[in-house]
């Protein structure tokens, strides 16, 4: 008589289950607004038929943020639903041998799944620090041997056998405070992949313990950035595929178990380092940095194939986007004289305040939800996919979680009602950016990037993206009792939840 109880158990947490679906984030890292063709038809030129598929079989985004023109700040947003500068990281990204930006206690994306018995993974690009356990003086000799060949100071190429014998200590230890501590069962990544250590780090170890330091080709520019221990003969080039691998091996076990799984996929690409594999090398005609946009099209065709045969492809909701936009050093120049515009129609690039540095691709692909080849000019930010997820979980997220983030369940379901009234963007010097409706003021002059790092100013800038969305006319000067409407509702966004240090968003302002 006992066992009908628990078999209608059994069944009842089975069904409830395969109802929820399955979610996959990819994030591509530096892909701009103008290097997927579906969003820059006259002026991209680098095919990406696989990202272009998913938007045909999903809703395009025109107008999706992220929180900043950089790495780390997006990640920490885009996982927590939370803007980055209420954090220590009010500029910049998180630096070498830094300690972890989410603390355990904050709830992330994949924490909230976890809660509503998914199986969670992360494979790819983390950049949100780690404790790596550090003395003062492994800190020290880690931080010793260099930056690019070529560079500033001196760039060591030998490693000796001290510096072996301390790796294995350094290397032997967990790496704490990663993604297994802040909601994911499992990860497999680089860290930052123009970083060290050269090697893949699975959950909280290195797999391997590296030996050598990196070969000094390999820090040519656009390659990797920083001299470090490597494992003898890693490659560049392999990343990719590699966690195209196991991305889609995941998929396939995952698919067969009972519970629905939450899968998130930061791209190490297009980043630097621009290492295409030798399949894709050469195949655009345009650039080695496009080359690599083909390669990564073809890892997110890879793990959409992997859903579609596995048969969970119909349950599963699907995000792709950027976590900022192109990063000019790697060859604007170049790529726009051969007639491909990066950032599209957008003023700046990577790290700017202007929408080329923050107004990314953001396709959803959701079978029975989302209407195929649909579009979306609505104002989202990659916060609001926390409090999605728990829309149609059927979640209340508690007051210490997901802060700025908004639902966009309802725009997903074909509504055209705004969901969010302001939106927040930063430049990699902390200059922020407001949104409301088509307006944008940006609290500062110049772009806050790379080109040009913003000084003090008596005025900032103001723009109607309607009309301009070029950002070429200043309506700052013509429209003071809107700049001080708006200026006011910056103060209130800031105030309006517990921040972990003052932010001190008027510095660019005199």
């Amino acid at each position: 008589m006992k066992l009908l109880p628990l078999l209608l158990a059994a069944f009842c947490l089975s069904a409830s289950a395969a109802q929820k679906p399955n979610i996959v984030i990819i994030l591509a890292d530096d892909l701009g607004y103008g290097d997927v063709q579906c969003y820059n038809t006259e002026r991209g030129k680098i095919p990406p038929p696989h990202i272009d598929s998913l938007a045909k079989s999903g809703m395009r985004f025109t107008d999706a943020h992220t929180s900043s023109g950089v790495c780390s700040p997006t990640r920490y947003s885009l996982l927590t639903g939370r803007y980055h500068w209420r954090t220590r990281l009010q500029n910049g990204i998180v630096g070498y041998l830094d300690g972890p930006l989410i603390p355990r206690d904050r709830l992330t994306i994949a924490g909230l799944c976890k809660q509503h018995g998914y199986r969670t993974a992360a494979f790819g690009k983390w950049h949100l620090g780690w404790d790596f356990q550090l003395t003062d003086e492994e800190r020290k000799m880690l931080k010793s041997f260099g930056g690019k060949a070529g560079g500033c100071g001196k760039v060591k190429t030998e490693a000796t056998d001290a510096d072996r014998a301390a790796w294995r200590t350094i290397y032997s230890r967990e790496f704490r405070g990663g993604p297994v501590a802040v909601g994911f069962d499992s990860y497999f990544g680089t860290d930052v992949p123009n970083w060290p250590p050269y090697c893949f780090i699975e959950n909280e170890r290195t797999v391997g313990i590296p030996s050598e330091l990196l070969p000094a080709d390999a820090l040519r520019k656009i390659q990797a950035s920083l001299q470090g221990p490597a494992l003898a003969g890693w490659k560049l080039e392999n990343i990719l595929g590699a966690l195209g691998d196991r991305t889609c091996a995941f998929v396939e076990v995952a698919a067969k178990q009972q519970e629905p799984f939450f899968l998130y996929m930061p791209l190490t690409s297009p980043h630097t380092p621009i290492s295409p594999s030798a399949e894709w090398r050469g195949k655009s005609g345009l650039h080695a940095y496009a080359d690599l946009v083909m390669e990564t099209d073809a890892v997110v065709g890879r793990v959409l194939a992997a859903l579609e045969k596995s048969g969970a492809g119909e349950n599963t909701l699907v995000i792709f986007t950027s976590d900022n936009g192109f990063a000019p050093y790697v060859g604007a120049q170049e790529l726009e004289a051969k007639r491909h515009f990066p950032s599209g129609p957008l003023r700046g690039y990577k790290a700017d305040a202007w929408e080329g540095g923050d107004r990314v691709p953001f396709i959803v692909r959701w079978p029975g939800v989302v209407k195929p080849d649909t579009r979306c000019d609505s104002l989202v930010q990659q916060t609001d996919i926390i409090s999605t997820a728990a829309d149609f979980l059927g979640a209340k997220l508690p007051a210490n979680a997901g802060e700025d983030s908004v639902s966009i369940l309802p725009l997903l379901k074909s509504g055209t009602s705004p969901v969010r009234k302001y939106g927040i963007s930063h430049a990699m010097s902390g200059l922020p950016a407001l949104r409301k409706g088509a307006w944008k003021i940006i609290f500062g002059q110049k772009g806050g990037g790379f080109a040009s790092a913003p000084g003090v100013e008596k005025s900032g800038q103001l723009y109607d993206l309607a009309t301009d969305l070029g950002e070429t006319k200043n309506l700052w000067a013509e429209k003071l009792e809107f700049v001080s409407e708006l200026t006011a509702a910056m103060e209130r966004i800031v105030a309006a939840h517990p921040n972990d240090v003052a932010v001190k968003w008027r510095r660019f302002l005199k």
